[in-house]
């Protein structure tokens, strides 16, 4: 892991295995402190119920021994046998709570979680793989994740099960389950796994088919979430923007109204405007709360109008992010994609989101990648795609700021893919500056953000 904490986390395995009970942040040590003095003080209870006075006899006895002995040396026995007592008594007590389990594996998870809860209270909005990749950075700041993932997908095996079962789309909650819980685990593979052949199964995920079984035994798509997550243990919790059966449907400037979040981009034309079928759907409850509680917001990055501004197409969510207090980074997308933003610059991508989203407000910096490979690869250009240009001035008109650092992972072969570790790195530099300036010009931090303390440094 190549955040800091984990490195200092790292430096203390070095410690004898009992020792390492003693790592400062993991707050076991002061219930094992609490345990002895109860104990202490239940046998002092008991000794006195049956008049043995202990106190008494105790002290009749450290009397005559000090009559006896020099004070520094009765000091330096009642030391040594208290802490002979104490440590036999820990090495005990660890043998019995990890008999058959991982010490190293339970204290990092000790450490981690200690720490990660102690981060920034994020609302991440979208939805596709963008979301998935960015939720992986973030979990290694904070555990005070919530992830707004759009309902409009109909293409695939999400499709085919909002079709067939009329369950909300399950396809993007999975992938951002999956993204919040331990990438190693066997159960996260099951749950991505994709059958391959089998009629009526080909195609389909075990995680999607799972999430619909769950959502028609419990009733509730945000229940099954739930019980999904739990199983995997993410850090931090999914929702479904709308319970909604939400459609999306885009007005092209040729006139043509195009139905259906699979055949926008392939409808070839400049999108006009998006809207949903039906109208005005509602807000989840606890999406709402999330984002009032919200100390940093951030939008994107994914496909732009089939994944970020679907969710700003529900108003209270809109109206929500807009009145936010909390910090609101949009991730604009590295490369334009071929349907949906041919010929789109930064400032047209925030156009869009501002103008569909009825508010300059839902965004107060765009966060933009200023690396690009020499050797870009040429399936971009036979695809129609191209860098999305940076156009500083047309944004600065807008009253929107710009943040630039690299943000694509490394690779020879000139193909631009998101680095998640840099992407929430870069979030959460951009976070803390900003709230610094804010401190150093007395502006009250939102919330709980004063609680923050040290955070958890990529």
């Amino acid at each position: 892991m190549s955040n800091k904490v984990m490195s200092n986390f790292r430096k203390s395995m070095k410690m004898p295995v009992e020792a390492r009970w003693l790592i400062p942040g993991l707050q076991v040590k002061r219930w094992f402190a609490l345990i002895f003095l109860g104990a202490v003080l239940m046998t002092l209870g008991v000794l006195i119920l049956f008049d043995i006075k202990p106190v008494f006899y105790t002290m009749e006895f450290i009397r005559k021994i000090a009559m006896k002995v020099s004070t520094e040396w009765i000091a330096f026995a009642v030391v040594m046998f208290g802490a002979g007592i104490f440590f036999k008594g820990w090495q005990k007590t660890n043998l019995s709570m990890l008999d058959g389990s991982d010490n190293e594996s339970l204290l990092e998870h000790l450490y981690r979680r200690r720490k990660l809860n102690r981060g920034p209270k994020i609302v991440a909005v979208g939805g596709g793989t963008g979301l998935s990749m960015l939720l992986k950075g973030i979990k290694n700041i904070t555990n005070n994740i919530t992830a707004v993932v759009t309902v409009g997908d109909d293409g695939g095996s999400s499709g085919r099960l909002r079709e067939e079962m009329g369950v909300l789309p399950p396809g993007d909650i999975r992938n951002c389950i999956a993204a919040l819980a331990n990438d190693e685990d066997l159960v996260t593979k099951l749950f991505q796994y994709r059958f391959k052949t089998g009629e009526g199964l080909e195609g389909h995920s075990f995680g999607n088919l799972f999430l619909t079984a769950l959502c028609s035994i419990t009733g509730d798509m945000v229940r099954a979430v739930k019980e999904s997550s739990n199983v995997l243990s993410i850090r931090g919790r999914v929702l479904p923007s709308t319970l909604d059966d939400m459609k999306l449907v885009a007005e092209m400037e040729d006139g043509r109204i195009i139905h259906g979040e699979s055949n926008i981009p392939e409808a070839h034309g400049k999108i006009k405007r998006l809207f949903t079928d039906p109208q005005n759907c509602k807000a989840l409850d606890d999406v709402i709360a999330a984002i009032r509680d919200a100390e940093l917001i951030i939008l994107g990055p994914g496909s732009l109008f089939t994944s970020v501004i679907p969710n700003l197409l529900i108003p209270e969510i809109s109206h929500e992010i807009a009145r936010s207090k909390a910090k609101k980074i949009y991730v604009c997308n590295i490369m334009t994609q071929p349907g949906e933003t041919d010929g789109f610059s930064v400032s047209d991508h925030v156009n869009a989101l501002i103008k569909h989203a009825g508010s300059k407000k839902i965004i107060d910096t765009v966060l933009v990648n200023d690396f690009m490979p020499s050797n870009l690869a040429e399936k971009y250009q036979l695809s129609g795609s191209y860098p999305v240009k940076t156009d500083y001035e047309n944004l600065k008109k807008l009253g929107i700021k710009m943040f630039s650092r690299k943000l694509i992972e490394d690779n020879k072969d000139g193909f631009v893919r998101h680095s998640s570790h840099r992407v929430a790195r870069a979030i959460y530099y951009w976070f803390r500056k900003e709230h610094k300036q804010d401190r150093s010009m007395n502006i009250t931090p939102h919330k709980d953000i004063e609680n923050e303390k040290q955070g958890c440094n990529l």
